[in-house]
């Protein structure tokens, strides 16, 4: 089925006619294919100011004209230096797209097609920032793709041959691109030379040789005039001056019949129909106009930057034969006027070049083009992750959700999950994503949606409690793999009691546990919720933030290294997890009868499970916990459905010596209010922002020696949850057990969720540190029993 956009913006730009003319060839395929549709048209230069087209203008032609090498140094750099060319392309793409934002906003298009490499940055610069939702794309009618040209963000670069495409790839590694045919309207076509030559004036017979050196008639188009005519068998030579009015003066001053100056040309394809061969010098549209009506091209004495390089492709294309001197240009002219069938072989290659595809099919195509993602690199927080990383400890979070519904056999909830897996992972962002980890570098994000399922989803039946917890132990046990999207799930039915559970595990760095549970309802459930609106972005003025971030700082210091635990060592690879429920509407209800928020009161459960969990805890003992909490609110503009983390990390010290339990619920309730009071949660977040400007490997060193167990002696997470089900066709997910990852030496992991009815505890221990998961899980269920019925010391 073919969609039809309703607007389409053409982002072009007016330096030379090669954008221009580029962009009509589209306009017109727009129009060919999408009747009715708006077409619309946007000068990059003009929307980057009122001096700039001017400005660039005399730069290009000055470059050009007068200081070849200087603009052959700067396209050589391009190349030679990968950082210069990211450093030009940010800089030109912010300033390209802060000042193109709201004319593309004003127009509101369905589809862009850029046809000019600034603003190309621009809008690869607004899709980074999440600010274009629509298709874009862009035509690079340069034979040679440098690195101003091509961009990740950018869904699709149509090229203009294989070459072009490899040498796409070379500029930007992670570009989508694609070969299409010659971007030129209609009317350039293979035509009859003795009617072209007739509509004319010029005679019907001779050898014509054509000159276009483009609308501004710059470059050696002297010498090459001189050299044509200097070529026995050139009977004539057309020479199109362009805007160029000073070129044709000269030439009008010739004494030369063989020689038709003339300026400016309205029926270009009649004019290029009219010739033999056409020279020209930069390899952009006048050189695609020719190949699309058949015509052999020269390419002589090739401008300075993309015109070499434009030619040196062509050349390599069979495209096109590179003069680089006049007495080649002589000889080359001389050769094919004396035979012409080298000269038909040479227009019978270009004719089948244009014979690739059908443009107005590929504009169609555009419509529908798939999101493209390019690689970037990780924002801290979430490389904060993968340098946490150790081969005893993997970071990766997760959940086991548990099912409920009618019975039926492992194949059928095999094949109902693996449906919607197939179905809506390649669309969910923090799905598709690659780590690619460098040696020195910051590690990257590459897009890949080509999600195989069955490395992705397994399926395994159990018999009896003990096998189910052996397979829970290994799934989580085992780190998730990075060669792909870093998420795995695995169906666990344990058929003696008909139990239906679906584990997940994904990568730390792709987020935290409110992006996983937002991500895994939209991909499980029949009703997913809408992608959350982040809030308006509302901040503190900078001087109270600075101040809240020192107060922060000074209290992160003074808290000073962590009380000593006998659960603290090195890590070993040796894992156990348990999970228990607890009725939800009891847990409210005990907060309420004791004055205190369900958060304080989950978090006493958790202080007197490790008070009865510690062996011999001593009077006044505490025991420090490292609490994320959710940074994803309306001041901080982060919706819920964003990858990557958005946490707040508190240090709180839980009482864990001996004390009546509302005691201790008290006690946790009065601590918690502690770190909001002295700014720890903003000291975090700007600590873990600033650890992004160091160096890489210097951010990895930082990170394993503060994220460890000297600093805190357990992680322990509250997340939010929701008070209804979400229901997965007959069944639904009754409950959530969160799985949360160790750091390094610290030997206990504990989360919590309200989801439903329940409020879901899961424990993750490293045994080789701390008792079996199920200890402590024992001792929470008790901890709570005693609290609710007020028993208990």
């Amino acid at each position: 089925m073919t969609v039809q956009p309703r607007r389409v913006l053409l982002l072009s730009a007016t330096i030379g006619e090669g954008h221009n003319a580029t962009g009509r060839a589209v306009a017109e395929a727009a129009g060919r294919v999408w009747p009715g549709s708006e077409v619309s048209w946007l000068d990059a230069l003009r929307a980057m100011g009122r001096w700039v087209p001017a400005a660039f203008n005399w730069i290009y032609v000055t470059n050009v004209e007068s200081t070849p090498w200087l603009y052959d140094f700067f396209y050589d750099s391009l190349w030679r230096y990968r950082w210069f060319a990211n450093a030009s392309r940010r800089f030109v793409g912010a300033w390209s797209g802060r000042l193109l934002r709201q004319a593309i906003a004003e127009r509101e298009p369905d589809l862009i097609v850029s046809t000019y490499p600034l603003g190309t940055a621009g809008l690869n610069w607004l899709r980074r920032r999440g600010e274009l939702d629509v298709p874009v794309a862009a035509v690079v009618s340069d034979f040679s793709p440098h690195p101003f040209w091509v961009y990740p963000e950018v869904d699709l670069h149509y090229v203009m041959s294989e070459a072009s495409l490899r040498a796409m790839r070379r500029a930007e590694p992670d570009a989508v691109g694609a070969v299409c045919a010659p971007p030129v309207v209609s009317a350039f076509r293979p035509g009859d030379r003795a009617a072209a030559r007739r509509s004319f004036g010029l005679p019907e017979a001779g050898f014509t040789v054509l000159i276009s050196c483009g609308s501004l008639g710059f470059g050696s188009v002297d010498r090459a005039v001189d050299a044509a005519l200097r070529a026995e068998g050139v009977d004539r030579v057309v020479v199109v001056c362009g805007r160029n009015d000073g070129l044709r003066e000269r030439f009008d001053t010739r004494a030369e019949e063989r020689l038709v100056a003339l300026g400016w040309v309205d029926d270009m394809p009649g004019l290029v129909a009219c010739a033999d061969v056409v020279v020209t010098n930069a390899g952009g549209a006048t050189a695609l106009e020719a190949v699309a009506c058949g015509r052999s091209v020269i390419m002589f004495e090739p401008i300075a930057g993309h015109g070499r390089a434009n030619a040196e492709l062509m050349a390599d294309a069979e495209l096109a034969e590179l003069c680089p001197r006049a007495a080649d240009l002589t000889a080359t002219l001389r050769r094919w006027a004396a035979e012409p069938d080298e000269l038909a072989q040479q227009e019978q290659r270009a004719l089948k070049h244009c014979q690739i595809a059908d443009f107005t099919d590929q504009v169609a195509a555009l419509a529908q083009l798939p999101r493209h993602r390019g690689r970037r690199a990780l924002r801290s927080q979430d490389a904060f992750f993968v340098y946490a990383t150790t081969p005893a400890v993997a970071q990766q979070t997760g959940a086991v959700l548990l099912l409920e519904g009618p019975s039926q056999s492992t194949r059928d909830w095999y094949e109902q999950i693996a449906e919607r897996v197939e179905r809506r992972a390649s669309r969910l962002p923090l799905l598709t994503r690659r780590l690619v980890l460098r040696r020195t570098g910051r590690p990257q994000w590459i897009h890949d949606a080509a999600i195989d399922l069955h490395e992705h989803l397994r399926c395994r039946e159990v018999r009896g409690e003990g096998s189910a917890a052996e397979a829970r132990e290994e799934f989580f046990g085992t780190a998730v793999r990075t060669d792909r999207p870093p998420w795995e799930l695995l169906l666990l039915h344990e058929t003696d009691s008909g139990r239906v559970s679906v584990l997940a595990k994904l990568h730390h760095a792709l987020g935290d546990g409110v992006a996983v549970t937002s991500t895994l309802l939209r991909l499980l459930t029949d009703n997913p919720p809408p992608v959350s609106a982040p809030g308006r972005g509302d901040r503190l003025k900078w001087h109270r933030r600075a101040w809240v971030i020192a107060r922060g700082l000074v209290s992160l210091a003074g808290a000073g290294l962590a009380p000593a635990s006998p659960w603290a060592g090195r890590s070993t690879p040796n894992r156990s997890f348990d999970g228990l429920e607890l009725p939800a509407a009891e847990v409210r209800a005990c907060a309420r009868r004791d004055g205190v928020s369900s958060t304080a009161l989950l978090l006493g459960l958790v202080a007197e499970a490790l008070h009865r969990a510690l062996p011999s805890p001593a009077p006044g003992q505490r025991f420090r916990v490292m609490v994320p909490r959710t940074a994803r609110t309306g001041r901080s503009g982060v919706g819920t459905d964003e990858p990557g983390n958005h946490t707040a990390s508190v240090s709180l010290d839980l009482p864990v010596g001996p004390m009546p339990v509302r005691q201790r619920v008290d006690s946790v309730a009065a601590e918690l209010g502690k770190p909001d009071r002295t700014g720890q949660p903003a000291a975090t977040r700007a600590v873990l922002a600033g650890l992004g400007s160091m160096p890489a490997p210097l951010h990895a060193w930082v990170v394993r020696r503060i994220y460890q167990r000297r600093f805190f002696n357990a992680v322990v997470s509250v997340l939010p949850g929701q008070r209804r089900p979400a229901r997965m066709g007959a069944a639904q997910i009754a409950g959530v057990l969160p799985v949360l990852s160790l750091a390094d030496g610290v030997g206990v992991a504990v989360g919590a969720v309200s989801w439903g009815e329940r409020v879901g505890f899961g424990i993750t221990t490293d045994t080789g540190l701390a008792p079996v998961a199920g200890v402590l899980t024992g001792h929470l269920r008790d901890a709570f029993a005693a609290l609710r019925t007020g028993d208990g010391p």
